[in-house]
This record gives C-alpha cells, sequence and structure tokens, in this order.
C-alpha cells in the first residue's frame, strides 16, 4: 500500500508541474493582458511624455514578463515552492492574502449544497431503484434530466427573475444586505443565510441530478444480486435490506463521484458566484482572469490542481475503506 501511494503521489507531482506549465503558457500567449492595459492608461496619462512601447518595457521588466515562456515559468516554479506566489497585479495585495480573505465564503456555501445535494439524491435515486418503472422512477429520471440539462448560469437568472424579482422573497445579488453592520449576531447569520439560498439551491440542482442516477443505477444493480435475493428469502425485513445489505455496497461506486468534492470546496463555483456576485473565491478568480492577472490565475489553476490530485490519492484509500477486496488485492 505505502509503495502504491508513494507512486501515486509522484506521477501526481509531475501533473501538477505539467499542468501549471501548460497554464502558464496558455497565459502567456493570450493576445492582451494586464500590463498593456495598464501600459495604455499609464502611456496616455502621460500626455505623451513616455510611449506605450516604452510603458509597456519598464512594466514588463518590473513583472518579470520579459523573458521566454519557459524561463518565466521556471521563475515561477522556483518561488513557487518556495510559497512566494507574488502579489496580485489586479488586488494589489499578496494572492495569498487575497485567497484566505474569500475561500471561507466559497467552502461555506459548497458545503451546505453538498449537505442538501446527499439529502435529496441519495434518497430519491434508492426510491426510484425500488419503484423502477413506476410513475415514481419516472418522475424522478425526469427531474434528474431537467437538472443534468439546465446550465447554471439559467437555473441562477430564472431563481433572481422569479424568487428575488417578481416574488421579492429574496436578495437579488451579493452575500449581506445594506444593513449588515447594524444586525445583531443573529440576525447578521440569517442575512447570509438568506442571500445563500439561491447560489446553495442553484449549485445542488447542478448536481442532484447526476448522484441521483448514479445511485439509481448502482441500487438496481445491487438488488438485482445473489445475495440480496437470498436475504430476502431469509424473511429479512425490507428496510434491512436495502439499508444494511444493499446501501453499503452502493457506496462503493459512489467514492468516484465524492472524489471530486474537495476540489469544488476550495475551488468555489465560478459561474454560479458570479451570478449572484458572491465574493467567493470563484468569483474572484474569474475577475482576475478577465483582467490577466498571471500571479493570481496560477496560484488558483495549480492550487486547484493538487487539490484534485489529493482527492484522487484519497478516493483509492476510501476504496479499501468500503471495499475489502480492494484491500485484499
Amino acid at each position: 500500500m505505502w509503495k502504491f501511494l508513494v507512486r501515486r503521489i509522484l506521477l501526481g507531482i509531475l501533473i501538477v508541474i505539467l499542468g501549471a506549465f501548460v497554464t502558464y503558457s496558455v497565459i502567456r500567449l493570450l493576445p492582451a493582458s494586464y500590463l498593456e492595459k495598464m501600459a495604455r492608461q499609464l502611456s496616455a496619462g502621460s500626455q505623451g511624455r513616455v510611449s506605450y512601447k516604452d510603458m509597456l518595457d519598464v512594466l514588463e521588466r518590473q513583472y518579470g514578463m520579459d523573458s521566454d515562456v519557459f524561463t518565466g515559468f521556471l521563475k515561477w516554479f522556483f518561488n513557487a515552492i518556495q510559497g512566494k506566489f507574488g502579489d496580485s497585479w489586479m488586488y494589489m495585495k499578496p494572492v495569498t492574502k487575497v485567497f484566505s480573505e474569500v475561500i471561507w465564503w466559497s467552502v461555506l456555501m459548497n458545503v451546505i449544497t453538498l449537505i442538501v445535494e446527499i439529502l435529496i439524491s441519495i434518497p430519491l435515486g434508492i426510491l426510484a431503484a425500488r419503484k423502477q418503472y413506476h410513475f415514481t422512477d419516472y418522475a424522478v429520471t425526469i427531474f434528474a434530466l431537467a437538472a443534468i440539462s439546465l446550465p447554471s448560469f439559467y437555473i441562477g437568472t430564472v431563481f433572481k427573475y422569479v424568487f428575488a424579482v417578481k416574488l421579492q422573497w429574496l436578495p437579488l445579488y451579493g452575500l449581506t444586505g445594506r444593513y449588515f453592520e447594524t444586525l445583531s449576531t443573529w440576525g447578521k447569520i440569517g442575512d447570509i443565510a438568506q442571500h445563500l439560498i439561491m447560489p446553495v439551491l442553484t449549485l445542488a440542482l447542478l448536481s442532484i441530478g447526476g448522484l441521483m442516477r448514479f445511485t439509481r443505477t448502482n441500487m438496481l444493480e445491487v438488488l438485482n444480486s445473489d445475495y440480496i435475493r437470498t436475504a430476502r428469502a431469509k424473511g429479512l425485513n425490507e428496510k434491512v435490506v436495502i439499508n444494511k445489505h444493499a446501501f453499503r455496497n452502493t457506496l462503493i461506486p459512489l467514492v468516484t463521484i465524492f472524489s471530486g468534492l474537495l476540489p469544488s470546496f476550495f475551488g468555489g463555483a465560478m459561474i454560479t458566484e458570479t451570478v449572484f456576485q458572491i465574493p467567493g473565491i470563484g468569483y474572484k478568480s474569474f475577475q482576475a482572469m478577465l483582467q490577466g492577472d498571471i500571479p493570481f490565475a496560477m496560484f488558483y489553476t495549480t492550487f486547484l490542481m493538487v487539490l484534485t490530485q489529493v482527492s484522487l490519492i484519497l478516493a483509492d484509500i476510501m476504496y479499501a475503506v468500503v471495499d475489502p477486496r480492494v484491500r485484499v488485492n
């Protein structure tokens, strides 16, 4: 097991390095950059005393962008392994400071979304499997397909139009209200919760469909197994058969889906946070990438790649936990 983990970790490190290099190359090769925009503004502000080309050369030397792509990546990489990720060009502060200021809002929103998703999708998936080819099964399947098919920006826009504009039950955007600072502690919690209802429902709908269908398919496979028929033939209660015998084996393939949760927790929901203007890491990263903020973009994408590799390794370990056959092999 230890040899396997060492190989997986070394492979994961190699994947992260190659992925970071590809990301850096793509950003450097974009037709426009934040430095070019800054050079135009500074050149225009100098009233012709400094040309755009001269100002761009100064900025590129100042920000270390005067070298080729490979040399620039090596400089960034050796600084990164020392924990030096630089300052964000857009936010004018260290990227790690920007990250620490907003990450926990994304984590909070995604944890709540996960709880809602599990409480809805897994019971409905099991119910659809138990009622195969009945009205319940068809209704759950249609709901799952609709949830999978609709994009997040569409669902979010519909929610905003119905619940914020028409019914005026919920705030239109943001994380806090206008009078947030004057509220009591419980009032602040309630205000944040009210602002998170639509983003959480949007994210939950995006994931409920896939997890629901996945649970249904695996539960059907387990329910048709010989040991389930034997358990029923022994006269066991149907709830015991489903909850104790069938559901445990349904968890094994579900580990594959849950292995991707770690990157989503800390990666934020870029589109949903942008639609509702939630100041999480997804929204901040989207704004930074639009401006060509290389230090922030590199930190964000590399952080997600590291989390992805960690989650895959944890998934391999979880396979051994829920399935004894993996430990034997």
